[in-house]
């Protein structure tokens, strides 16, 4: 079973590669499923751009850049998404990356991990009602960070209990990812 951590956020600087490291860091000895972290960066893909809606496109697709983000998405049973909160929602190149696939997505396991000024609460409220819209498997526990707790000058130094609350969403996340690959008949 393989799964990827996403880091949703492609601002230089920002705090979601640190937390992206830490959760991979704390899964890395586990082990029922294999993980890898993906930082959404380095995919530089292109604001929606191909001329096929991403759910009639079965996987493929005209632009390189949404073939690579493709290629990576498709092998993977499940996904931890490091989301950060930007004005109250989701971040717009993070929802792009879900937006320009579709079959990738489809009844897959998701949780996540967010962080902002409120804990990310708000963000990842919007991404459950967004994966829903590919059936995929929100696992209910999640990582709540807050930029003034959980970081000290703008490193990312976590309280005690979060490794606890990683790993119960973790544990909830591998057993959606096992149905979910019953679903898909994987």
């Amino acid at each position: 079973m393989k799964i990827a951590i996403i880091i949703g956020s492609t601002r230089p600087g920002n705090l979601g590669t640190s937390v992206g490291e830490w959760v991979n860091s704390q899964v890395a000895d586990r082990g029922d499923a294999e993980f890898t972290l993906l930082s959404l960066a380095d995919f530089n893909l292109d604001l929606l751009n191909e001329p096929t809606i991403p759910g009639a496109a079965n996987g493929k697709y005209d632009n390189p850049k949404t073939q690579a983000w493709s290629d990576e998405i498709s092998q993977y049973d499940g996904y931890i998404f490091v989301t950060p909160e930007y004005n109250h929602s989701v971040p717009a190149a993070m929802k792009n990356s879900f937006d320009v696939l579709g079959v990738e997505w489809r009844q897959k396991a998701v949780a996540f991990v967010g962080y902002g000024a409120n804990d990310g609460v708000r963000a990842v409220e919007h991404w459950r009602q967004i994966t829903a819209n590919f059936s995929m498997l929100a696992v209910r526990n999640q990582v709540a960070l807050n930029t003034f707790g959980d970081f000290t000058e703008g490193n990312f130094t976590p309280i005690e209990r979060r490794a606890g609350e990683l790993h119960t969403m973790v544990d909830g996340l591998v057993n959606y990812a096992k149905v979910s690959q019953q679903l898909r008949g994987a």
